[in-house]
């Protein structure tokens, strides 16, 4: 199975509990020689979102914040322009904010003060009225997360390790920078190191996760077993809320639902940080679930999914 990952990574690939596929290959760092092993620690980039769902979710159940909340209630000095906007709009991408191709005063690897990058969201107008059409926003996501921190009282990375992994004994994941810690992938792109991008405060909430394949492999029984959210919860996580434009393909919260590898219906997510690829799926109909991390831009996770029709490569 080298071949789906090219020089470096982790692909499994289960079905019902039993793991038919665990692949990995290459290395987690050039410049120290350090090897992919099972205990390799990726940026899972957008599939952190899930993540952020789920802790909004949480504090839903547990009667701090509400779907219907307008994030304005949640963030400081917040613009009139997003006085519609609630957090099920935030979920789900229809809240017209943009990605991060609109709002080009924003760094992806510098770090910045969290007021600053919030101000530089709201310089930008949203691109339409919340409801009113879907447009993929990691900005959104960010906005979550501050949501979090605000409703919890307490840092967003440090929720996410006691009310989120710490329950799942999802233990070698974590939030936010490497701070240090081992067994770290470092990203590559055209065979060379490339720096990270700032996960502290830019890629908080949507793309700030670090996991092993293991840890993301236990994490898709969230949907799939109903682990850690109640059953009203479960739902509206893997509801098809909005259709992205796709044929047959809706948005959750945090999930894409629809269509995958001829299956007629997955839950499925890319991630792409810079010098990462990720993707994570679980096809309901099969029980099969997917993983893919690499430290390599190269990687078109997409590709990776024939190996669920091997027949069909």
């Amino acid at each position: 199975m080298s071949a789906f990952l090219h020089d470096r990574g982790v692909l499994l690939v289960a079905r019902g509990d039993e793991l038919l596929v665990d692949d990995v290959t290459g290395t987690a760092d050039d410049a120290t020689g350090l090897p992919c092993t099972p205990a390799a620690r990726f940026q899972i980039a957008s599939i952190s979102k899930q993540m952020a769902a789920v802790a909004i979710l949480l504090l839903v159940e547990r009667g701090v914040l509400r779907l219907t909340d307008p994030v304005t209630r949640w963030l400081s000095d917040p613009p009139p322009a997003w006085s519609g906007i609630t957090l099920h709009h935030l979920l789900t991408h229809t809240s017209g904010l943009g990605h991060w191709a609109e709002y080009p005063a924003v760094d992806l690897i510098e770090p910045v003060d969290p007021d600053d990058l919030l101000a530089a969201f709201a310089a930008v107008p949203p691109l339409f009225r919340p409801g009113a059409g879907w447009h993929y926003s990691s900005p959104g996501y960010v906005l979550l997360a501050r949501t979090v921190e605000r409703a919890a009282d307490q840092p967003y990375a440090e929720f996410l390790a006691e009310e989120v992994f710490a329950p799942l004994g999802m233990t070698d994941s974590f939030a936010g920078p490497a701070g240090g810690r081992p067994h770290l992938a470092v990203g590559h792109e055209g065979g060379r190191p490339v720096p990270s991008w700032d996960l502290a405060t830019v890629s908080m909430g949507a793309g700030d996760v670090w996991c092993t394949g293991a840890d993301l492999l236990t994490w898709l029984d969230v949907p799939r077993r109903g682990r850690l959210l109640n059953p009203a919860s479960v739902a509206a996580l893997t509801a098809p809320h909005a259709p992205t434009g796709r044929p047959g393909e809706a948005y959750g919260y945090g999930f894409f639902v629809g269509p995958l590898a001829g299956r007629r219906q997955a839950l499925h997510h890319s991630g792409d940080n810079g010098g990462y690829k990720a993707f994570a799926a679980w096809l309901p109909g099969t029980d099969e679930r997917l993983v893919l991390l690499t430290n390599q831009a190269e990687v078109d996770p997409a590709a990776v999914t024939s190996v669920l029709n091997p027949d069909r490569a």
